[in-house]
């Protein structure tokens, strides 16, 4: 090896440079072969090969010039027999000889000459092995016909006025139009060049037929009557049109002979073309066509990707896409893989749609199909999910794969992506705008248990509405839960704002309270022209400048507002001047707000309750008309007069008081980011830790290890209500669960302990405490999807949560459901008039084209049920509003932005009342601790109809309404659970009682006395048992046999004659009540820790009430 190495040397590098010069010489005496590639195309007959028929462009250019001479020849026919003069007289000499002139048949001869030598070479060209097939046809059998008599006629010159029947080359033009029109439409969609194919045939073929039988009757015909070309055609169009008027016929039978051959080959060959173009049409309707590209570079479309459109999907797609008035000139084109189904056909048949939506059966992953719906021009593209389908991992690849094969097609079309599972959502981060279905529901169950009726509230705002639900409602409650769920979320630049033009240079707190004290607008965040991120009440310290963008909750944009200032003396009339007081007073002005034919004042006093009377001043907050005074909103901020920054420092003092007093048995926390993210893209978030990871085996609640041996909820003595959540599955969507429970800013106290339950059984509910929780969470199972009938995927999930409901009346369970149709079945009461009353009014509100018809019913009023494709408008609403999916994301606590603040909510309590009305509050909460109040979640008590396990039931106040309305506070006698002996209350039970009575009576020849009356008062004491006893005591007799105490479970009550609705940003003069919940957007507390951090515990005696310490951890939920 050593001796090779050294045999090879390195060439010297003036060797090296005359080489780079001159080339290697050394090469030029080796046995290398060049080699040419494709040498068969260049042989003559593959050089004609290409120039005649694969060349698309030499190809149609020949076409072009063959169907030139065949119309030619046509032509040249109908001169000759308008130039022919036959002789007088009958003789079958007419039928073989014409009259033809030298120049036309010199012309001829031409034609024909060049048509044969062509046909000849294409012949040549096409030859394959087998000369007969190419013999035998139809076209070269014409050509033979129309050619090689004239190429006779010039060696043979007795020949020149024989008859040659050029009319059929009409048949060959019809030939080489086809092959023309599909060289031309080789590189076009193949349904639009079938049709349009189609349909030339068949145009083609009926002036064929008619132009064959004009020519050759009237040719036969020479030997007859003699008729003219335009007679000929006359009988012709009214033969086959089965008119047969019967003025010209033929006369003689080789005329008449042809035309029983023509009418034999209409009768085959129409039909055929016919059927043809029908299924051709109908499967053009299938699939949906093409969006036509005139239209799409003139006219502005989106469009929308779904695996399976169903009839829901839809219009909740269209009516929230076309309620914005921007967006009325816009097509959608729906690309869907599956044929349109009936319900979605007749929809779009409605004038209404058919004019602006387009249906396209195709595969986003094709770029032909993309092509047909234009996606390169279109505005924006909508991806959704299948949110039926079993496994949602393989639905949300199917999204993904979409979401790439429309990025590598249009590259520039915005795309709005929707996606089921968390961890996927990474794949589609190029999207513009994407909503991920489990983040947004988990985010939401969890605010439900700490800020009630959350789903609720962020449906109500996501929902494009104008607030005319429920204004014809008898209702008091519902007029006014109608009118303020017309309240969404808009932007404006501050400089352009009449809202807040004024506020320029104020702090924020200040801008937001008197923009809703004199215009009804609640302003709830802002965006820096410089910073792209949106701050939620970002802090009184936050000074207002006329480039921020300001994002406020109102009944309708700024820009469809007309202002109609009113005098102080009208609200002084009223009894609302004094509602605010403070250095800078001003009037109370109503903001009427203009939609087209439309006007609404926000401050309408009719919106307040009828029952408002009844909260009085407390006696020790004053006397007669003096209230206890509200400390102005400063303009620039005061930094020793505010809250929120010293949250931490009174959690950490909270904290600390709470381990002196309970010793060491209290878990301490330490405030952190989680350590390990479920999946990638989950926003970190600051939450309370413990100290130590804790062992596996501490996790199950129903089992003990060595580290504890507790095996019940009962035995842990947690402290807080219980949140058990009943799941399918511990899936990563659960991660979201758990942040917005154990974020930093909420204090120790409000940590509630979360059970994770897999098992749904009345002995797992017993073992994980259900009697100790305040809310059970129930999440949709997704091996319930499956079922036969789409709207069934719910009933597994309702009757289970229908179970629990009856067995625990009193725990607030939140459901989520697939359907938006079927909450009405949640707690449902099959003989309550009021809930039949609901029914009534969500189906008339659906008549009157309302997007929110379902938002009457009281478990979603309540903030009980919702179900997650109410959240699709979200990515809908994005279009027009690119901001709506960060918000929604900020109030759920899902995003995390530094200075940005958070949702939370207070409970009104009696010290509370002094403050009066929702105006008040506001000024109250902006000055003392800078929060920003959205709306209230308010319960009223209310008389329902006895349910199914009392026999009585008293019609006539369930449906006296106003009479409720009058007695809401006073709560009701009668009680489910009550086991009250007194049988006048029941006629019915006392009526059947008796009758059983006298059957024993009869029957007493057969048992003895002590026997009968024994039985008797059996059945008696059974039948006097309500259902709600017996499934009381089905539950003990668990409880008992799992060795637990029931003495948690005595203390339930049914809590039913309740019902609660959201007011989204309620007018000023709103009355509070006694335990409305106000929800609030807190100011993030460690946006200015660093700089106040010296400032903290002088700020804490500035409270809510009036100086009572325990006024905050009371307001907090």
């Amino acid at each position: 090896m050593t001796e090779l190495e050294s045999e090879v040397l390195p060439l010297p590098p003036r060797y090296r440079f005359r080489d780079l010069l001159l080339g290697d010489q050394s090469f030029q005496s080796d046995d290398r072969v060049q080699v040419e590639f494709y040498v068969n195309e260049n042989t003559f007959k593959e050089r004609l090969k290409l120039f005649f028929i694969k060349n698309q462009r030499s190809s149609l250019r020949i076409r072009l010039f063959n169907f030139s001479l065949k119309l030619l020849t046509c032509l040249l026919y109908i001169v000759r027999v308008l130039l022919d003069n036959p002789e007088e007289g009958i003789g079958w000499s007419h039928i073989f000889w014409v009259d033809r002139k030298t120049p036309l048949w010199a012309v001829q001869v031409s034609i024909a000459l060049i048509s044969f030598l062509e046909t000849m070479l294409l012949t040549y060209l096409s030859y394959k092995g087998n000369i007969w097939e190419q013999i035998f046809r139809i076209s070269f059998i014409l050509e033979m016909i129309n050619t090689v008599p004239f190429i006779i006629t010039i060696f043979w010159p007795p020949l020149r006025n024989l008859f040659i029947p050029v009319f059929l080359n009409c048949w060959l033009a019809k030939y080489a139009l086809e092959n023309m029109i599909n060289d031309l439409h080789r590189a076009i969609q193949r349904t639009q060049s079938a049709m349009f194919n189609q349909v030339l045939i068949l145009i083609c073929t009926l002036l064929c037929l008619v132009f064959t039988g004009t020519c050759g009757i009237q040719h036969l015909e020479r030997a007859g009557e003699k008729l003219s070309l335009f007679k000929s055609f006359y009988f012709c169009i009214v033969t086959f049109s089965t008119v047969g008027y019967g003025d010209v016929t033929p006369k003689i039978w080789p005329s008449q002979l042809l035309v029983v051959i023509m009418i034999c080959v209409a009768l085959v060959v129409l039909p055929l073309q016919f059927e043809e173009l029908v299924y051709l049409w109908m499967e053009r309707q299938k699939s949906g066509g093409n969006y036509s590209r005139h239209r799409a570079q003139t006219e502005k479309h989106v469009v929308l990707c779904v695996s399976s459109l169903k009839i829901d999907l839809l219009m909740d797609f269209l009516n929230e896409f076309y309620a914005h008035p921007r967006l009325q000139d816009y097509y959608v084109v729906i690309l869907c893989p599956t044929e349109m189904d009936i319900q979605v056909r007749r929809v779009l048949q409605i004038p209404l749609w058919s004019q602006r939506v387009i249906y396209l059966q195709g595969s986003a992953l094709k770029d032909q199909d993309l092509m047909r719906a234009k996606m390169d021009n279109g505005e924006a593209c909508f991806i959704l999910s299948s949110r039926n389908e079993v496994d949602r991992t393989a639905a949300d690849h199917q999204t993904i794969l979409r979401a790439w094969a429309v990025k590598d097609f249009a590259p520039n079309c915005p795309l709005y992506v929707q996606i089921l599972k968390p961890e996927n959502k990474f794949h589609v981060k190029f999207a513009d705008h994407v909503v991920c279905e489990e983040e947004c529901k988990y985010a939401m169950l969890a605010l439900n248990c700490v800020c009630p009726a959350t789903s609720t509230l962020i449906t109500l705002l996501v929902h494009t509405s104008r607030g005319q639900e429920g204004q014809e409602s008898p209702e008091q409650w519902q007029r006014m839960y109608g009118r303020c769920s017309g309240n969404e979320v808009y932007h404006i630049r501050m400089g352009d704002s009449k809202f807040f033009m004024e506020y320029e240079g104020k702090s924020f707190t200040y801008a937001a309270f008197h923009a809703h004290k004199k215009y009804g607008v609640c302003l709830i965040g802002i965006r820096r022209e410089e910073n792209k991120s949106i701050l939620l009440n970002p802090g009184p310290r936050h000074i207002m400048a006329a480039s921020d963008t300001c994002f406020y909750i109102n009944i309708t944009k700024e820009e469809n507002s007309a202002f109609i200032f009113k005098q102080e003396e009208k609200q002084k009339k009223k009894g609302f001047a004094g509602s605010y007081d403070g250095p800078s007073r001003l009037p109370v002005h109503s903001i009427i707000a203009s939609m087209g034919t439309v006007a609404m004042d926000l401050q309408n006093t009719e919106c307040r309750p009828a029952n408002s009377s009844k909260l009085a001043l407390p006696a020790e907050n004053g006397s007669g008309t003096r209230r206890p005074s509200i400390a102005p909103v400063l303009e620039l901020a005061d930094t020793s007069s505010l809250l929120p920054c010293d949250l931490l420092s009174d959690q950490s003092e909270d904290e600390m008081t709470q381990s002196d007093e309970e010793g060491s048995a209290v878990l301490e926390y330490v405030k952190g980011y989680p350590p390990n993210s479920p999946y990638i893209g989950s926003s970190p978030t600051l939450c309370h830790l413990l100290p130590e990871k804790a062992p596996f085996c501490c996790l199950r609640l129903d089992k003990g290890c060595k580290h504890n041996s507790f095996e019940d909820a009962k035995a842990y003595g947690f402290k807080n209500k219980l949140i058990i959540v009943s799941a399918e599955t511990a899936g990563n969507g659960l991660y979201n669960f758990i942040v917005p429970l154990r974020a930093y800013y909420r204090s120790r106290k409000e940590l509630n302990p979360i059970v994770l339950l897999l098992d749904n059984n009345l002995d797992s509910l017993l073992q994980c405490g259900i009697i100790y929780a305040d809310n059970l969470v129930v999440v949709d199972k997704e091996s319930t999807m499956s079922a036969e009938e789409d709207y069934m995927a719910d009933a597994k999930t309702i009757v289970n949560v229908q179970t629990m409901f009856r067995l625990f009346p009193s725990l607030s369970i939140i459901t989520e459901l697939t359907h938006p149709s079927n909450m009405r079945f949640m707690q449902f009461r099959a003989k309550d008039s009021y809930s039949l009353a609901l029914s009534k009014l969500e189906k008339r509100e659906r008549e009157n084209g309302s997007n929110l018809a379902f938002m009457f019913r009281l478990p979603f009023a309540a903030g009980r049920v919702f179900s997650i494709s109410m959240l699709d408008t979200l990515l809908y609403q994005s279009f027009v509003k690119d901001y709506m999916i960060t918000i929604t994301r900020l109030l759920l606590g899902l995003d995390t932005t530094p200075g940005s603040g958070y949702l939370c909510a207070m409970k009104i309590t009696e010290d509370d009342l002094w403050i009066r009305t929702y105006g008040r509050l506001f000024q109250k909460l902006c000055s003392s601790s800078a929060e920003i109040p959205i709306g209230i979640y308010r319960t009223e008590s209310h008389m329902f109809a006895t349910s199914e396990s009392q026999i009585s039931i008293n019609v006539e106040d369930c449906e006296d309404t106003k009479d409720v309305k009058e007695h809401w506070g006073i709560k009701t006698g009668h009680h489910r659970n009550s086991c009250s002996s007194d049988q006048s209350e029941h006629p019915l039970l006392r009526r059947k009682s008796m009758q059983w009575a006298r059957r024993l009576s009869r029957k007493g020849n057969k048992h003895s006395s002590k026997t009968a009356e024994w039985i008797s008062q059996q059945r008696l004491s059974l039948y006097r048992r309500s259902e709600r006893q017996e499934l009381s005591e089905l539950v003990k007799n668990r409880m008992k046999h799992l060795g637990l105490p029931t003495t948690g479970y005595d203390e339930m009550n049914d809590h039913q004659n309740t019902l609660s609705y959201v007011l989204i940003n309620p007018p000023p003069d709103t009355r509070l009540e006694l335990n409305d919940i106000v929800y609030l957007i807190r100011s993030d507390p460690l946006a200015h820790v660093a700089n106040d951090g010296h400032s903290r515990k002088s700020s804490c005696s500035n409270k809510l009430g009036s100086g009572n310490p325990e006024t905050r951890d009371e307001t907090q939920l």
